[in-house]
């Protein structure tokens, strides 16, 4: 069996970070994509348990912004769903892949109503392309997804220079603390200027 190069990992507390992550680009292309990752898909973004509740008590704010098959998804399956993995998601509309929370303001765009209505919107949503993967020992890892969905983005990153940790500073600060986001920065800082 020969050997497999598993990359760096970062690991600031008991979060595993993936070097893709520091070293990859992406910058959303919001323009080009229109929130396509909110209509595609197999199935709904991921949640975490704690962010149901948050949901259910938001609802009746961001409600009417969502489409009418989205408001239907929510009155038959509820506030989430459970997908093929077993992995707790956000429903999706009948019929389609959209996410039942979509909010479609014209022009073929699609936003997250749940946003557009000044709430907070899952963190899965706010960290991609980072996937966020529950270890076993009870700490956490982040890895990148990639999509093809998102090619324009890892383009618009590449040219613009911005690293996927860098484009996500904002989600990655709220999700797990300043602290753990300048840890991490320092950590890329010196992962990069090793010639990675």
């Amino acid at each position: 069996m020969g050997e497999r190069d598993f990359g760096t990992i970062i690991q600031i507390g008991d979060i595993l970070v993936s070097e893709e992550v520091v070293l990859e680009y992406f910058a959303c292309d919001y323009p080009v994509c229109k929130g396509v990752c909110c209509i595609e898909g197999d199935s709904g973004a991921p949640l975490d348990k704690c962010e149901i509740p948050r949901l259910e008590k938001d609802y009746d704010g961001f409600k009417s912004l969502m489409s009418e098959a989205g408001r239907a998804a929510v009155a038959d399956k509820g506030f989430f769903e459970t997908d093929v993995q077993g992995d707790i998601v956000t429903p999706l509309a009948e019929g389609g892949a959209e996410c039942a929370y979509c909010h479609f303001p014209g022009g073929g765009n699609c936003l997250c109503s749940i946003e557009k209505a000044g709430y907070r919107k899952p963190v899965s949503c706010s960290l991609y392309p980072i996937r966020v993967t529950k270890l076993t020992g009870g700490g956490l890892a982040l890895n990148l997804h990639r999509w093809d969905i998102c090619s324009s983005a890892f383009e618009k990153g590449r040219r613009e220079g911005t690293r996927v940790y860098q484009f996500l500073k904002e989600p990655i600060s709220k999700a797990f603390g300043e602290e753990f986001y300048e840890a991490l920065d320092a950590a890329a800082t010196h992962l990069l200027q090793d010639g990675c």
